[in-house]
């Protein structure tokens, strides 16, 4: 589009031309063709004059953008070399971080793997003195089991990796269920739930690496009429068969809300993990049952994780997810255990409400197993967080097993390192009849005992240490069969 300067311009010089034309014409006397000629010819001057001056006015303006460029241009390189510096300097610092952070960790690597040394030394020559001992008795001796829940319930405490007892390998010593069969398992189940014989034991979850309890893990434990503990392993097929699982899942529901409650009074940070088995879940009315509990105490659900196998959310059913999705819309969250391999979607159990997924040690360190899987074990802790689940390692009893699983940024743990199941008194955490109000079952709990931990959870009375002459005596003196065993190994089977 023209400007009107341009024009104006030109009218100028037309104007001007058409003057010099008439004044020739005037007082030159010269003809209106050379007046003409004469008018064209200033006009065509006056053409050329402004082209060639609007030309070298634009050529200054360009110099001089072209000088302003360069001066912006030299500015952004020496920002851009500033930037660079400082870079330099931020990598410098980093990479200085990094070896110091470095070298810590293999000072710390080093010194846990000198103190299992130490540990494993400590307990050859405890199990050889033990050979010693029952080679000159003729008597194989097994350590009791532990009978006192240390006074650790608390979240804030550091979990300490006491020196394992060594308990020697009795000769053909059957498991206390083995002997027995299955209608007498079956029985001694059916006698034991109607006579409230059901046992809490509880098993700590420390974070990593600082081995703070931050969660338990509550595992039941039947005793028959012998007195006899009868591990998840020994009675829940039978419980199943006999269609027991809700009542006795109801009975550890109860126990664990009232573990909590004394706990919560300590610390509001702590959390109890209560087993559900999928007989329960999948039983409209037994579920009914402990749906109507778990709503009455619904304020408890933050803390209180329901804990199911990986197979039960393998193998949902329509009712089966109905129930899920009931537990999840009172605010309660799930926790996935018995893992067999790490094939998850972590979108679809984060939507049916999981926070936790519990692995064992072995098989997230499994190379093969890794190698075979969709995840990755060093990026499932960091795949499971995205979608708001944590992962636990569970059966965890070494610590070359915890330095490994730093590296794959694993922030719980859990296993006979740290602790072992340890029995909760009866009386301290149980009621007689299912029936008995939540207020009743707190009344029960505040009830005096011999010995309370810290936040008030009554615990069994701790045995005598004996020391010198005296240990070595107990040592060799015959004692009833061990359920440390069976323990471990129910522990590994999970409820």
């Amino acid at each position: 589009m023209i400007r009107i300067s341009t024009i104006f311009i030109a009218i100028c010089m037309v104007l001007i031309a058409a003057s010099l034309g008439l004044m020739v014409y005037a007082l030159a006397g010269l003809t209106v063709p050379e007046s003409a000629i004469v008018a064209l010819a200033a006009l065509t001057f006056l053409i050329l004059y402004n082209a060639v001056s609007m030309r070298l006015r634009d050529r200054t303006d360009v110099g001089g953008q072209i000088a302003d460029l360069s001066r912006g241009t030299a500015d952004l390189a020496r920002q851009v070399a500033e930037f660079g510096r400082r870079m330099g300097a931020i990598e410098a610092r980093l990479a200085a971080i990094d070896s110091t952070g470095h070298d810590r960790v293999q000072t710390v690597a080093t010194e846990i793997s000198e103190l299992g040394s130490l540990v494993r030394q400590l307990a050859v020559s405890v199990a050889a003195h033990d050979d010693l001992l029952a080679h000159a008795t003729g008597t194989i001796v097994a350590a009791p089991a532990p009978t006192a829940y240390a006074a650790d319930l608390t979240a804030s405490e550091t979990v300490a990796a006491a020196t394992p007892t060594i308990a020697a390998k009795p000769i053909d010593a059957p498991a206390p269920a083995a002997n027995i069969t299955n209608a007498q398992l079956l029985v001694a189940v059916k006698n034991a739930v109607e006579a409230n014989r059901i046992d809490l034991f509880l098993q700590p979850m420390v974070t990593l690496p600082q081995r703070k309890v931050r969660f338990y893990e509550a595992v039941a434990r039947l005793r028959d009429d012998q007195d006899q503990v009868l591990a998840a392993g020994d009675f829940i097929g039978a419980a199943e068969a006999a269609g027991l699982m809700g009542q006795i899942d109801h009975m550890v529901m109860l126990r664990c809300v009232q573990v909590l409650r004394r706990l919560m009074v300590r610390s509001k940070d702590v959390g109890v993990f209560c087993n559900i088995a999928g007989a329960t879940l999948s039983d409209p009315s037994a579920f009914r049952q402990c749906l109507d509990f778990l709503e009455a105490n619904r304020a408890l659900a933050p803390s209180l994780v329901l804990e199911f196998k990986q197979s039960v959310f393998r193998h949902l059913g329509p009712i089966e997810s109905e129930h899920l999705a009931a537990l999840q819309r009172l605010g309660y969250g799930f926790s996935i255990d018995n893992v067999s391999d790490l094939r998850f979607d972590p979108r679809e159990l984060a939507d049916r409400g999981v926070k936790f997924i519990k692995v064992p040690a072995a098989l997230l360190l499994d190379q093969q197993q890794a190698s075979a899987a969709d995840i990755h074990a060093a990026d499932l802790s960091d795949l499971l967080g995205r979608f708001g689940i944590d992962l636990v390692a569970e059966r965890i009893e070494g610590e070359r097993a915890v330095v490994d699983l730093l590296d794959y940024d694993v922030r719980f743990g859990q296993g006979f390192l740290f602790a072992p199941p340890r029995p909760l008194r009866p009386e301290g955490a149980a009621t007689p009849a299912m029936e008995q109000p939540v207020s009743s079952a707190a009344a029960a709990v505040d009830a005096p005992a011999r010995k309370e931990d810290k936040v008030g959870v009554k615990i069994e009375p701790e045995a005598i240490r004996a020391t010198g002459n005296a240990a070595l005596v107990s040592r060799v003196r015959p004692s009833p069969p061990s359920a440390a065993p069976a323990e471990r190994r129910a522990d590994a089977k999970g409820h």
